[in-house]
Protein backbone atom coordinates (compact mmCIF):
# COMPACT_ATOMS: atom_id res chain seq x y z
CA UNK A 1 0.00 0.00 0.00
CA UNK A 2 1.19 3.53 -0.73
CA UNK A 3 2.60 5.78 1.99
CA UNK A 4 1.17 9.27 2.54
CA UNK A 5 3.27 12.29 3.54
CA UNK A 6 2.83 16.09 3.56
CA UNK A 7 5.31 18.70 2.34
CA UNK A 8 5.62 22.40 1.54
CA UNK A 9 4.45 23.54 -1.92
CA UNK A 10 7.96 24.16 -3.22
CA UNK A 11 9.15 22.29 -6.30
CA UNK A 12 12.83 22.96 -5.72
CA UNK A 13 14.21 19.87 -4.05
CA UNK A 14 10.93 17.97 -4.39
CA UNK A 15 11.69 14.32 -5.15
CA UNK A 16 8.77 13.14 -7.26
CA UNK A 17 8.25 11.38 -10.57
CA UNK A 18 5.02 13.27 -11.28
CA UNK A 19 3.13 16.32 -10.02
CA UNK A 20 -0.67 16.32 -9.82
CA UNK A 21 -2.52 19.61 -10.32
CA UNK A 22 -6.25 20.29 -10.31
CA UNK A 23 -8.33 21.76 -13.12
CA UNK A 24 -11.88 23.13 -13.30
CA UNK A 25 -14.30 23.21 -16.19
CA UNK A 26 -15.76 26.63 -17.05
CA UNK A 27 -17.87 27.98 -19.93
CA UNK A 28 -14.66 29.52 -21.25
CA UNK A 29 -12.67 26.30 -21.09
CA UNK A 30 -10.33 24.58 -18.64
CA UNK A 31 -8.98 26.53 -15.67
CA UNK A 32 -6.19 25.74 -13.23
CA UNK A 33 -7.18 25.23 -9.60
CA UNK A 34 -5.26 26.98 -6.84
CA UNK A 35 -1.99 25.23 -6.18
CA UNK A 36 -1.15 24.82 -9.85
CA UNK A 37 0.82 28.06 -10.03
CA UNK A 38 4.14 26.43 -9.09
CA UNK A 39 3.78 23.87 -11.86
CA UNK A 40 2.76 26.60 -14.27
CA UNK A 41 5.81 28.68 -13.34
CA UNK A 42 8.08 25.69 -13.77
CA UNK A 43 6.68 25.35 -17.28
CA UNK A 44 7.36 29.03 -17.97
CA UNK A 45 3.68 29.93 -17.71
CA UNK A 46 2.64 27.58 -20.52
CA UNK A 47 0.73 24.93 -18.56
CA UNK A 48 -2.79 26.22 -19.21
CA UNK A 49 -2.08 26.78 -22.90
CA UNK A 50 -0.68 23.27 -23.20
CA UNK A 51 -3.72 21.75 -21.48
CA UNK A 52 -6.07 23.68 -23.75
CA UNK A 53 -4.11 22.57 -26.80
CA UNK A 54 -4.47 18.88 -25.96
CA UNK A 55 -8.19 19.16 -25.19
CA UNK A 56 -8.28 19.07 -21.38
CA UNK A 57 -11.76 19.88 -20.08
CA UNK A 58 -11.49 19.97 -16.28
CA UNK A 59 -14.46 17.62 -16.02
CA UNK A 60 -14.40 14.86 -13.43
CA UNK A 61 -12.26 11.91 -14.56
CA UNK A 62 -10.52 14.11 -17.14
CA UNK A 63 -6.85 13.20 -16.63
CA UNK A 64 -4.16 14.63 -18.90
CA UNK A 65 -0.43 13.85 -18.62
CA UNK A 66 2.16 16.27 -19.96
CA UNK A 67 5.91 15.89 -20.16
CA UNK A 68 7.44 18.75 -18.20
CA UNK A 69 10.27 20.66 -19.83
CA UNK A 70 12.36 23.69 -19.14
CA UNK A 71 13.05 24.42 -15.49
CA UNK A 72 10.65 21.88 -13.99
CA UNK A 73 12.30 19.50 -11.49
CA UNK A 74 9.40 17.05 -11.94
CA UNK A 75 9.36 15.15 -15.25
CA UNK A 76 5.56 14.72 -15.61
CA UNK A 77 2.64 17.01 -14.80
CA UNK A 78 -0.79 15.40 -14.45
CA UNK A 79 -3.87 17.61 -14.68
CA UNK A 80 -6.92 16.02 -13.06
CA UNK A 81 -10.46 17.37 -13.38
CA UNK A 82 -12.43 18.63 -10.39
CA UNK A 83 -15.58 19.38 -12.36
CA UNK A 84 -17.37 22.76 -12.63
CA UNK A 85 -15.53 25.66 -11.05
CA UNK A 86 -17.08 26.67 -7.69
CA UNK A 87 -18.29 30.18 -7.06
CA UNK A 88 -15.54 32.70 -6.38
CA UNK A 89 -14.06 32.24 -2.94
CA UNK A 90 -15.47 28.73 -2.44
CA UNK A 91 -13.41 25.58 -2.21
CA UNK A 92 -14.22 22.50 -4.26
CA UNK A 93 -16.13 19.71 -2.53
CA UNK A 94 -13.82 17.34 -0.62
CA UNK A 95 -15.19 14.33 -2.46
CA UNK A 96 -14.48 15.98 -5.83
CA UNK A 97 -10.89 16.41 -4.63
CA UNK A 98 -10.70 12.80 -3.44
CA UNK A 99 -12.01 11.44 -6.74
CA UNK A 100 -9.68 13.67 -8.75
CA UNK A 101 -6.68 12.54 -6.71
CA UNK A 102 -7.66 8.91 -7.13
CA UNK A 103 -8.15 9.27 -10.88
CA UNK A 104 -4.74 10.91 -11.25
CA UNK A 105 -2.93 8.28 -9.20
CA UNK A 106 -4.60 5.48 -11.17
CA UNK A 107 -3.09 7.01 -14.32
CA UNK A 108 0.43 6.96 -12.87
CA UNK A 109 1.26 3.27 -12.91
CA UNK A 110 5.01 2.81 -12.96
CA UNK A 111 5.70 6.11 -11.17
CA UNK A 112 7.05 5.38 -7.71
CA UNK A 113 6.68 8.85 -6.14
CA UNK A 114 4.00 11.42 -6.86
CA UNK A 115 3.30 14.87 -5.43
CA UNK A 116 -0.15 16.41 -5.32
CA UNK A 117 -1.28 20.04 -5.12
CA UNK A 118 -4.98 19.28 -4.60
CA UNK A 119 -4.81 20.13 -0.92
CA UNK A 120 -4.28 23.71 -2.06
CA UNK A 121 -7.17 23.67 -4.54
CA UNK A 122 -9.36 25.76 -2.25
CA UNK A 123 -6.88 28.60 -2.02
CA UNK A 124 -6.42 29.84 1.54
CA UNK A 125 -9.49 28.06 2.87
CA UNK A 126 -10.25 24.45 3.85
CA UNK A 127 -6.64 23.33 3.30
CA UNK A 128 -6.70 20.64 6.00
CA UNK A 129 -10.02 19.21 4.82
CA UNK A 130 -8.96 19.15 1.17
CA UNK A 131 -5.52 17.77 1.99
CA UNK A 132 -7.17 14.93 3.94
CA UNK A 133 -9.52 14.25 1.02
CA UNK A 134 -6.65 14.34 -1.49
CA UNK A 135 -4.59 11.98 0.62
CA UNK A 136 -7.38 9.45 1.14
CA UNK A 137 -8.44 9.58 -2.51
CA UNK A 138 -4.86 9.13 -3.69
CA UNK A 139 -4.28 6.13 -1.43
CA UNK A 140 -7.56 4.55 -2.55
CA UNK A 141 -6.53 5.13 -6.17
CA UNK A 142 -3.12 3.56 -5.57
CA UNK A 143 -4.59 0.06 -5.45
CA UNK A 144 -3.91 -2.84 -7.77
CA UNK A 145 -4.66 -6.54 -7.46
CA UNK A 146 -1.75 -8.42 -8.96
CA UNK A 147 -1.70 -11.65 -6.98
CA UNK A 148 -2.44 -13.77 -10.05
CA UNK A 149 -0.32 -11.94 -12.65
CA UNK A 150 3.03 -13.35 -13.64
CA UNK A 151 6.08 -11.33 -14.66
CA UNK A 152 7.55 -8.06 -13.46
CA UNK A 153 4.78 -5.62 -12.60
CA UNK A 154 7.05 -2.67 -11.81
CA UNK A 155 6.11 -0.84 -15.02
CA UNK A 156 2.44 -0.78 -14.07
CA UNK A 157 2.63 -0.82 -10.27
CA UNK A 158 0.80 2.07 -8.57
CA UNK A 159 2.83 4.76 -6.79
CA UNK A 160 4.31 3.75 -3.46
CA UNK A 161 4.65 7.29 -2.07
CA UNK A 162 2.11 10.12 -2.25
CA UNK A 163 3.13 13.58 -1.02
CA UNK A 164 0.35 16.13 -0.57
CA UNK A 165 1.63 19.71 -0.72
CA UNK A 166 0.31 22.00 2.03
CA UNK A 167 1.29 25.34 3.64
CA UNK A 168 2.12 23.73 7.00
CA UNK A 169 3.08 20.05 6.85
CA UNK A 170 3.48 19.92 10.65
CA UNK A 171 -0.11 20.96 11.40
CA UNK A 172 -1.62 18.70 14.05
CA UNK A 173 -4.83 18.11 12.11
CA UNK A 174 -2.84 16.83 9.13
CA UNK A 175 -1.11 14.19 11.23
CA UNK A 176 -4.49 12.86 12.35
CA UNK A 177 -5.88 13.06 8.81
CA UNK A 178 -2.89 11.23 7.39
CA UNK A 179 -3.18 8.49 9.96
CA UNK A 180 -6.88 8.03 9.30
CA UNK A 181 -6.36 7.99 5.52
CA UNK A 182 -3.80 5.23 5.94
CA UNK A 183 -6.12 3.16 8.12
CA UNK A 184 -9.04 3.57 5.69
CA UNK A 185 -6.93 2.75 2.64
CA UNK A 186 -5.48 -0.36 4.29
CA UNK A 187 -8.97 -1.56 5.23
CA UNK A 188 -10.25 -0.89 1.71
CA UNK A 189 -7.32 -2.81 0.23
CA UNK A 190 -8.11 -5.77 2.51
CA UNK A 191 -11.77 -5.78 1.45
CA UNK A 192 -10.87 -5.44 -2.23
CA UNK A 193 -8.27 -8.20 -2.05
CA UNK A 194 -10.73 -10.59 -0.44
CA UNK A 195 -13.44 -9.93 -3.02
CA UNK A 196 -11.03 -10.08 -5.97
CA UNK A 197 -9.61 -13.45 -4.86
CA UNK A 198 -10.91 -16.29 -7.09
CA UNK A 199 -13.49 -18.50 -5.38
CA UNK A 200 -11.38 -21.65 -5.77
CA UNK A 201 -8.86 -20.03 -3.43
CA UNK A 202 -11.39 -18.54 -1.00
CA UNK A 203 -13.76 -21.20 0.31
CA UNK A 204 -15.47 -20.42 3.62
CA UNK A 205 -12.71 -21.95 5.75
CA UNK A 206 -9.99 -19.92 3.99
CA UNK A 207 -12.09 -16.75 4.13
CA UNK A 208 -12.50 -17.31 7.85
CA UNK A 209 -8.76 -17.93 8.26
CA UNK A 210 -7.84 -14.73 6.44
CA UNK A 211 -10.40 -12.74 8.41
CA UNK A 212 -9.06 -14.18 11.66
CA UNK A 213 -5.47 -13.42 10.67
CA UNK A 214 -6.21 -9.80 9.74
CA UNK A 215 -8.31 -9.14 12.83
CA UNK A 216 -5.92 -10.76 15.28
CA UNK A 217 -3.12 -8.68 13.78
CA UNK A 218 -5.27 -5.60 14.46
CA UNK A 219 -5.66 -6.57 18.11
CA UNK A 220 -9.26 -7.77 17.91
CA UNK A 221 -10.91 -10.75 19.58
CA UNK A 222 -11.90 -13.48 17.10
CA UNK A 223 -13.96 -16.67 17.34
CA UNK A 224 -14.46 -19.02 14.38
CA UNK A 225 -17.32 -21.54 14.39
CA UNK A 226 -16.82 -24.56 12.10
CA UNK A 227 -19.55 -26.82 10.78
CA UNK A 228 -19.71 -28.88 13.96
CA UNK A 229 -20.03 -25.80 16.16
CA UNK A 230 -22.68 -24.38 13.82
CA UNK A 231 -24.68 -27.60 14.04
CA UNK A 232 -24.41 -27.73 17.81
CA UNK A 233 -25.64 -24.14 18.13
CA UNK A 234 -28.47 -24.55 15.59
CA UNK A 235 -27.39 -22.26 12.76
CA UNK A 236 -29.83 -23.85 10.32
CA UNK A 237 -29.69 -21.10 7.72
CA UNK A 238 -25.90 -21.14 7.36
CA UNK A 239 -25.77 -24.94 7.35
CA UNK A 240 -28.65 -25.25 4.88
CA UNK A 241 -27.14 -22.88 2.36
CA UNK A 242 -23.72 -24.51 2.67
CA UNK A 243 -25.00 -28.08 2.45
CA UNK A 244 -24.46 -28.42 -1.30
CA UNK A 245 -20.73 -27.70 -1.16
CA UNK A 246 -17.94 -30.05 -0.12
CA UNK A 247 -16.31 -26.99 1.45
CA UNK A 248 -18.27 -26.45 4.68
CA UNK A 249 -19.51 -23.13 6.06
CA UNK A 250 -18.12 -20.98 8.82
CA UNK A 251 -19.26 -18.15 11.07
CA UNK A 252 -16.76 -15.61 12.36
CA UNK A 253 -17.30 -13.43 15.42
CA UNK A 254 -15.03 -10.39 15.82
CA UNK A 255 -15.06 -8.01 18.80
CA UNK A 256 -13.60 -4.58 19.51
CA UNK A 257 -13.90 -4.03 23.25
CA UNK A 258 -14.65 -0.34 23.56
CA UNK A 259 -16.54 1.23 26.44
CA UNK A 260 -19.09 3.36 24.60
CA UNK A 261 -22.32 2.44 22.79
CA UNK A 262 -22.70 -1.16 21.67
CA UNK A 263 -22.94 -1.75 17.90
CA UNK A 264 -23.44 -4.99 15.98
CA UNK A 265 -22.22 -5.49 12.42
CA UNK A 266 -23.31 -8.27 10.06
CA UNK A 267 -22.13 -9.03 6.51
CA UNK A 268 -23.13 -11.62 3.93
CA UNK A 269 -20.29 -14.00 3.09
CA UNK A 270 -21.37 -16.23 0.19
CA UNK A 271 -17.96 -17.11 -1.24
CA UNK A 272 -19.56 -18.25 -4.50
CA UNK A 273 -23.22 -18.24 -5.46
CA UNK A 274 -24.33 -20.56 -8.25
CA UNK A 275 -27.94 -20.18 -7.11
CA UNK A 276 -27.93 -23.73 -5.77
CA UNK A 277 -30.70 -25.97 -7.11
CA UNK A 278 -32.39 -22.79 -8.41
CA UNK A 279 -29.29 -22.33 -10.54
CA UNK A 280 -28.46 -18.98 -12.11
CA UNK A 281 -27.96 -18.44 -15.86
CA UNK A 282 -24.29 -18.95 -16.72
CA UNK A 283 -23.90 -15.46 -18.18
CA UNK A 284 -22.35 -13.25 -15.53
CA UNK A 285 -22.03 -16.04 -12.97
CA UNK A 286 -18.30 -15.35 -12.71
CA UNK A 287 -19.19 -12.15 -10.85
CA UNK A 288 -20.75 -14.24 -8.08
CA UNK A 289 -17.32 -14.50 -6.46
CA UNK A 290 -18.23 -11.02 -5.18
CA UNK A 291 -21.25 -12.31 -3.27
CA UNK A 292 -19.15 -12.13 -0.12
CA UNK A 293 -18.43 -8.40 -0.55
CA UNK A 294 -20.63 -7.48 2.41
CA UNK A 295 -18.69 -9.81 4.68
CA UNK A 296 -15.37 -8.54 3.31
CA UNK A 297 -16.42 -4.96 4.05
CA UNK A 298 -17.43 -5.85 7.61
CA UNK A 299 -14.16 -7.69 8.31
CA UNK A 300 -12.24 -4.71 6.94
CA UNK A 301 -14.34 -2.22 8.94
CA UNK A 302 -13.39 -4.07 12.10
CA UNK A 303 -9.68 -3.66 11.33
CA UNK A 304 -10.29 0.08 10.81
CA UNK A 305 -12.24 0.35 14.07
CA UNK A 306 -9.25 -1.19 15.83
CA UNK A 307 -6.77 0.97 13.92
CA UNK A 308 -8.62 4.13 14.98
CA UNK A 309 -9.38 2.69 18.45
CA UNK A 310 -12.95 3.97 18.37
CA UNK A 311 -14.42 4.32 21.89
CA UNK A 312 -17.38 2.04 21.25
CA UNK A 313 -18.01 -1.68 21.59
CA UNK A 314 -18.36 -3.24 18.13
CA UNK A 315 -19.03 -6.93 17.48
CA UNK A 316 -19.23 -8.37 13.98
CA UNK A 317 -21.05 -11.59 13.14
CA UNK A 318 -19.99 -12.83 9.69
CA UNK A 319 -21.60 -15.97 8.18
CA UNK A 320 -19.72 -17.65 5.31
CA UNK A 321 -20.97 -20.36 2.95
CA UNK A 322 -20.72 -21.57 -0.63
CA UNK A 323 -24.04 -22.05 -2.46
CA UNK A 324 -23.70 -24.95 -4.91
CA UNK A 325 -26.05 -27.61 -6.37
CA UNK A 326 -25.36 -31.24 -5.49
CA UNK A 327 -27.04 -34.32 -4.12
CA UNK A 328 -26.69 -32.91 -0.62
CA UNK A 329 -27.87 -29.39 -1.44
CA UNK A 330 -30.91 -27.84 0.16
CA UNK A 331 -33.98 -27.77 -2.10
CA UNK A 332 -36.98 -25.61 -2.92
CA UNK A 333 -39.74 -26.69 -0.50
CA UNK A 334 -37.27 -27.50 2.29
CA UNK A 335 -37.98 -25.98 5.69
CA UNK A 336 -34.96 -24.72 7.63
CA UNK A 337 -34.95 -24.18 11.38
CA UNK A 338 -33.01 -20.98 11.86
CA UNK A 339 -30.83 -19.94 14.76
CA UNK A 340 -33.30 -18.93 17.45
CA UNK A 341 -35.96 -21.40 16.31
CA UNK A 342 -37.92 -19.64 13.59
CA UNK A 343 -38.73 -21.90 10.60
CA UNK A 344 -38.34 -20.74 7.02
CA UNK A 345 -39.81 -22.39 3.94
CA UNK A 346 -37.30 -22.25 1.08
CA UNK A 347 -39.05 -21.40 -2.18
CA UNK A 348 -35.91 -20.39 -4.04
CA UNK A 349 -32.38 -21.52 -3.16
CA UNK A 350 -30.97 -18.48 -4.96
CA UNK A 351 -32.40 -16.30 -2.18
CA UNK A 352 -29.72 -17.72 0.09
CA UNK A 353 -28.11 -14.57 1.42
CA UNK A 354 -31.08 -13.63 3.57
CA UNK A 355 -30.98 -17.10 5.15
CA UNK A 356 -27.43 -16.87 6.43
CA UNK A 357 -27.99 -13.23 7.39
CA UNK A 358 -31.08 -14.16 9.42
CA UNK A 359 -29.00 -16.56 11.52
CA UNK A 360 -26.32 -13.92 12.01
CA UNK A 361 -28.78 -11.15 12.89
CA UNK A 362 -30.43 -13.23 15.61
CA UNK A 363 -27.04 -14.12 17.06
CA UNK A 364 -25.91 -10.49 16.89
CA UNK A 365 -29.02 -9.31 18.71
CA UNK A 366 -28.24 -11.64 21.62
CA UNK A 367 -25.46 -9.19 22.53
CA UNK A 368 -28.13 -6.50 23.16
CA UNK A 369 -26.71 -3.88 20.79
CA UNK A 370 -28.18 -0.42 20.52
CA UNK A 371 -27.45 -0.40 16.78
CA UNK A 372 -27.19 -3.11 14.14
CA UNK A 373 -25.69 -2.43 10.70
CA UNK A 374 -25.87 -5.17 8.08
CA UNK A 375 -24.63 -5.08 4.50
CA UNK A 376 -24.90 -7.55 1.65
CA UNK A 377 -24.97 -8.04 -2.09
CA UNK A 378 -28.52 -9.20 -1.58
CA UNK A 379 -30.77 -8.60 -4.59
CA UNK A 380 -30.57 -8.04 -8.32
CA UNK A 381 -33.57 -5.79 -7.73
CA UNK A 382 -31.23 -3.25 -6.11
CA UNK A 383 -29.37 -2.90 -9.42
CA UNK A 384 -32.62 -2.62 -11.35
CA UNK A 385 -33.91 0.12 -9.05
CA UNK A 386 -30.75 2.11 -8.32
CA UNK A 387 -28.05 1.01 -10.75
CA UNK A 388 -24.47 0.02 -10.06
CA UNK A 389 -23.26 2.99 -8.01
CA UNK A 390 -26.09 3.66 -5.56
CA UNK A 391 -26.80 1.39 -2.59
CA UNK A 392 -30.32 0.91 -1.23
CA UNK A 393 -30.64 1.53 2.52
CA UNK A 394 -33.53 0.18 4.59
CA UNK A 395 -34.28 -0.07 8.29
CA UNK A 396 -35.30 2.11 11.21
CA UNK A 397 -35.69 5.70 10.11
CA UNK A 398 -33.10 7.38 12.36
CA UNK A 399 -30.26 4.97 11.65
CA UNK A 400 -31.14 4.80 7.97
CA UNK A 401 -30.83 8.59 7.73
CA UNK A 402 -27.55 8.53 9.66
CA UNK A 403 -26.01 5.93 7.33
CA UNK A 404 -27.18 7.71 4.17
CA UNK A 405 -25.73 10.98 5.47
CA UNK A 406 -22.42 9.24 6.25
CA UNK A 407 -22.36 7.80 2.76
CA UNK A 408 -22.85 11.25 1.27
CA UNK A 409 -19.92 12.61 3.32
CA UNK A 410 -17.47 9.94 2.23
CA UNK A 411 -18.62 9.35 -1.34
CA UNK A 412 -20.49 6.05 -0.97
CA UNK A 413 -23.66 6.91 -2.89
CA UNK A 414 -26.82 5.72 -1.08
CA UNK A 415 -30.55 6.15 -1.25
CA UNK A 416 -33.11 5.56 1.54
CA UNK A 417 -35.74 2.95 0.72
CA UNK A 418 -39.00 2.07 2.54
CA UNK A 419 -40.09 -1.20 4.13
CA UNK A 420 -43.87 -1.12 3.64
CA UNK A 421 -45.84 -3.28 6.03
CA UNK A 422 -48.17 -4.40 3.26
CA UNK A 423 -45.32 -6.48 1.76
CA UNK A 424 -45.11 -8.81 4.77
CA UNK A 425 -48.11 -10.99 3.82
CA UNK A 426 -46.34 -11.78 0.54
CA UNK A 427 -43.88 -13.83 2.60
CA UNK A 428 -46.54 -15.93 4.34
CA UNK A 429 -45.83 -19.66 4.13
CA UNK A 430 -48.39 -22.46 4.06
CA UNK A 431 -46.15 -24.75 6.13
CA UNK A 432 -43.69 -22.60 8.10
CA UNK A 433 -43.35 -19.28 9.92
CA UNK A 434 -42.20 -17.40 6.82
CA UNK A 435 -41.07 -18.05 3.24
CA UNK A 436 -37.74 -16.81 1.94
CA UNK A 437 -39.23 -15.17 -1.18
CA UNK A 438 -42.56 -13.72 -2.26
CA UNK A 439 -44.77 -15.14 -4.97
CA UNK A 440 -43.71 -12.57 -7.56
CA UNK A 441 -40.67 -10.39 -8.30
CA UNK A 442 -42.19 -7.01 -7.56
CA UNK A 443 -40.41 -4.88 -4.93
CA UNK A 444 -37.73 -7.56 -4.63
CA UNK A 445 -35.22 -5.34 -2.80
CA UNK A 446 -37.83 -4.22 -0.28
CA UNK A 447 -39.21 -7.74 0.25
CA UNK A 448 -35.71 -8.93 1.16
CA UNK A 449 -35.49 -6.12 3.71
CA UNK A 450 -38.90 -7.04 5.13
CA UNK A 451 -37.69 -10.64 5.50
CA UNK A 452 -34.60 -9.55 7.42
CA UNK A 453 -36.66 -7.29 9.66
CA UNK A 454 -38.42 -10.39 11.01
CA UNK A 455 -35.17 -11.47 12.68
CA UNK A 456 -34.16 -8.16 14.31
CA UNK A 457 -34.82 -8.01 18.04
CA UNK A 458 -37.36 -5.49 19.26
CA UNK A 459 -35.90 -2.14 20.25
CA UNK A 460 -32.72 -2.41 18.17
CA UNK A 461 -32.05 0.38 15.70
CA UNK A 462 -31.00 -1.42 12.55
CA UNK A 463 -30.15 -0.83 8.93
CA UNK A 464 -29.74 -3.08 5.87
CA UNK A 465 -27.47 -1.81 3.07
CA UNK A 466 -27.96 -3.61 -0.26
CA UNK A 467 -24.78 -3.17 -2.32
CA UNK A 468 -25.42 -5.71 -5.09
CA UNK A 469 -24.33 -3.15 -7.68
CA UNK A 470 -21.87 -0.83 -5.92
CA UNK A 471 -19.73 -3.54 -4.30
CA UNK A 472 -18.21 -4.70 -7.60
CA UNK A 473 -17.36 -2.49 -10.55
CA UNK A 474 -17.65 -4.47 -13.77
CA UNK A 475 -17.30 -1.32 -15.89
CA UNK A 476 -14.50 1.16 -16.38
CA UNK A 477 -12.57 2.55 -13.40
CA UNK A 478 -13.53 6.04 -12.24
CA UNK A 479 -12.20 8.38 -9.57
CA UNK A 480 -10.55 6.26 -6.89
CA UNK A 481 -12.79 3.29 -7.80
CA UNK A 482 -10.93 0.48 -9.58
CA UNK A 483 -12.33 -2.19 -11.82
CA UNK A 484 -13.44 -5.13 -9.70
CA UNK A 485 -14.00 -4.90 -5.95
CA UNK A 486 -14.73 -1.39 -4.64
CA UNK A 487 -14.93 -1.91 -0.83
CA UNK A 488 -18.34 -0.15 -0.75
CA UNK A 489 -19.85 0.43 1.84
CA UNK A 490 -16.82 0.18 4.15
CA UNK A 491 -16.22 3.93 4.42
CA UNK A 492 -19.89 4.76 5.00
CA UNK A 493 -20.12 2.21 7.81
CA UNK A 494 -16.89 3.45 9.37
CA UNK A 495 -18.11 7.06 9.20
CA UNK A 496 -21.37 5.99 10.87
CA UNK A 497 -19.44 4.28 13.66
CA UNK A 498 -17.31 7.41 14.14
CA UNK A 499 -20.52 9.42 14.34
CA UNK A 500 -21.93 7.07 16.98
CA UNK A 501 -18.64 7.15 18.88
CA UNK A 502 -18.73 10.94 18.87
CA UNK A 503 -22.22 10.99 20.30
CA UNK A 504 -23.73 12.39 17.12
Amino acid sequence: MAELTFALPELDGLEADALIVGTFSTPDGVRLAAGGDAADAALDGRLLAALTAVGATGNEDDVVKLAATGSSPVPVVVATGLGPAPDDGQAPAPQAVARAAGAAVRALGGKARVACTLGLAGGDGAVAELAAAAGEGALLGAYAFGAYRSGDGAKTAPPGLVTVLVPDPEAEELAAAGRRAGVVAAAAALARDLVNTPPNDLPPAEFARRAEEACLAAGLEVEVLDEDALAAAGFGGVLGVGSGSQRPPRLVRIRHAGTGPRVALVGKGITFDSGGISIKPSAGMDQMKADMAGAAAIVAVMTAVAGLDLPIEVTATVPMAENLPSGSAYRPADVLTMYGGKRVEVLNTDAEGRLILADAIVRACEDSPGFLIETSTLTGAQRVALGDRTAGVMGTEALRARVVAAGERVGDDMWPMPLPGYLRPNLDSKVADIANVAGDRSAGMLVAGVFLREFVAEGVEWVHIDVAGPAYNNGRPWGYTPKGATAVPLRAILATLEDIAGGG
